[in-house]
């Protein structure tokens, strides 16, 4: 079968015992990168010959087929350079191909950056999504953050640390009021979760913050009026003296809708 196994995120002492007997075991290993995978093995002190195979996101369509037809006859270990293959990583296209082949596929459950951050955040943990790594140039980061504005869940994201302080900037923008927290290093020495706004927390991004990085973002509050409502609340607000931005923000905040949204609609809209 494909075994899919979830290894430490920084701390050796997560490898799990059914890992361990995995790696010990494995006639296989598809790995995301076979020097860490051999780093790995030396590590938890497993000294054994094992055929390593590499499964990245460049050979993976390729190499899948030939993997699967393996597993049929026996056991093929599939390892990322750390957490649960598939989750931005390898695996998920292997996985597709053993489904489609009737190969079995199980899982050695184990350390996980997004689970890590989002149980540490303070945040709501009832209901998430994760979405990955934030868009890399700026225009389309600054949209995608405009859409998450909406998203009533908590969201994990992944970020580099050279990006950290410009992405925590266009989150402050797009949602200045939202709760958020940035966890670095997960389960290694210098392991650290800052929690705040954006804005609370952009200084500290500012000062060239190190390691791996996850980010969780408050979800946004259940809108409580339909989107015609709240730009009426807007024009009143504006009418009252309050700048047209300002209170775009105060009834994004109130209703859960999009502060943008709510301002552009309501530029073009005539009070009630």
């Amino acid at each position: 079968m494909i075994i899919l196994g979830a290894t430490p995120i920084g701390n050796l002492g997560d490898a799990s015992g059914r890992l361990r007997e995995a790696l010990a075991s494995a006639p296989v290993i598809a790995a995301e990168d076979t020097r860490t995978a051999r780093q790995l093995l030396r590590a938890l002190e497993i000294d054994r010959q094992v055929h390593l195979v590499a499964l990245h996101e460049h050979n993976e369509e390729a190499a899948s087929p030939a993997l699967v037809e393996r597993a049929r006859d026996e056991d093929v270990l599939v390892l990322t350079d750390a957490g649960m293959p598939t989750v931005s990583d390898p695996g998920f296209r292997l996985v597709q191909t053993a489904v489609a082949a009737g190969v079995a596929v199980t899982c050695l459950p184990g350390p996980s950056a997004v689970l890590t951050a989002l149980a540490l955040s303070g945040l709501p943990t009832d209901r998430f999504a994760f979405d990955g790594f934030l868009p890399r140039k700026a225009g389309e980061r600054d949209r995608f953050l405009e859409r998450l504005a909406r998203e009533e869940r908590t969201v994990v994201l992944f970020e580099a640390p050279h990006r950290l302080a410009e992405s925590i900037d266009a989150i402050a923008r797009a949602m200045p009021e939202r709760r958020m927290a940035v966890c670095r290093e997960l389960t290694k020495r210098y392991e650290e979760v800052r929690r705040g706004t954006a804005a609370e927390l952009l200084e500290w991004a500012q000062t060239g913050v190190k390691g791996e990085i996850v980010l969780v973002i408050e979800g946004a509050r259940p809108a409580l009026t339909d989107v015609d409502a709240a730009v009426q609340q807007v024009l009143r607000l504006k009418q009252g003296g309050m700048r047209l931005k300002d209170a775009a923000a105060e009834v994004a905040e109130a209703t859960g809708h999009a502060r943008n949204a709510l301002y552009q609609a309501a530029l073009g809209h005539p009070p009630a």
